[in-house]
């Protein structure tokens, strides 16, 4: 059964179509992985599917509940709205944590304003929040940064810094983690902390989209492959597929530039 499935999708910004008719599906538990050249629209898909950006058209489906439909005339309530976004994660490729706060604080803080909209809430404040904290501490476990949990930002590496960012959107319980290229702001060193969480994350099954340009772990790592190319897609298929025989010229000539 698909988690998430995606119809129809267009989205433009002025007069440039940036997304043209995207349509795909992703099965629970896989991973998927984004490619393309910069420019090809990967990042505005992702924007679309976590409601950062409003399509113009079509729709998306999360865990058989449709989250968007561009012919819906009337706008869910913002309490509807958080509630189908909590259905999917996102993970930054600028890490986008909060300064004043320490790592744990980070990890918690979204799940704590959530719990508010339950009404057990303030009848068991003191054992919700409790819960949030273990779950927390037990994320930061998870990512290996045990002993960061009173660390601010700036006291944490970038490696570690994205890794309290994906360790921020498993605290949500979301159905799907997206990736918006996650090592790019990092060297390669640290790059390697961040790929052996996701491959963590992928061997527990965790339903992942991402965005990358490292072709070797979009290998290693994907279900499927999309390679995405002037705001259509290109190629879609298994990873021995997309690398190892690829029948569009347009992402041979991709591909090449990563061989050279």
């Amino acid at each position: 059964m698909a988690i998430l499935e995606v119809n129809g999708l267009r989205k433009s910004f002025g007069n440039v179509e940036v997304l043209k008719d995207i349509s795909f599906s992703l099965e629970k538990g896989k991973v998927l992985s984004l490619i393309g050249s910069s420019g090809s629209g990967k990042t505005t898909l992702l924007r679309c599917i976590t409601s950062l950006e409003k399509a113009d058209a079509g729709t998306i489906i999360v865990n058989g509940e449709t989250v968007f439909d561009a012919s819906q005339k009337k706008a869910d309530s913002s309490k509807e709205r958080r509630r189908k976004q909590l259905a999917v994660g996102l993970v930054f490729q600028s890490f986008n944590l909060f300064p004043q706060y320490t790592a744990l604080k980070n990890i918690t803080l979204a799940a704590e304003l959530a719990a508010k909209d339950n009404p057990q809430f303030k009848f068991s404040k003191k054992e919700i929040l409790r819960d949030i904290e273990e779950k927390g501490r037990a994320l930061l476990a998870q990512v290996g940064l045990s002993d960061k949990a009173d660390s601010y930002p700036w006291q944490l590496s970038g490696g570690q810094q994205q890794r309290v960012s994906i360790a921020r959107a498993l605290c949500m319980d979301p159905k799907i983690l997206f990736f918006d290229e996650p090592t790019s702001a990092l060297d390669p060193e640290l790059t390697g902390e961040i790929l052996k969480v996701i491959q963590q994350l992928a061997q527990k099954h965790m339903t992942m989209v991402i965005v990358t340009h490292e072709m070797s772990f979009a290998r290693q790592v994907s279900d499927e492959v999309i390679f995405m190319d002037a705001g259509v897609i290109a190629a879609e298929g298994r990873p021995e597929e997309i690398f190892d025989s690829p029948e569009n010229s347009r992402l041979r000539e991709f591909l090449n530039k990563f061989t050279d």
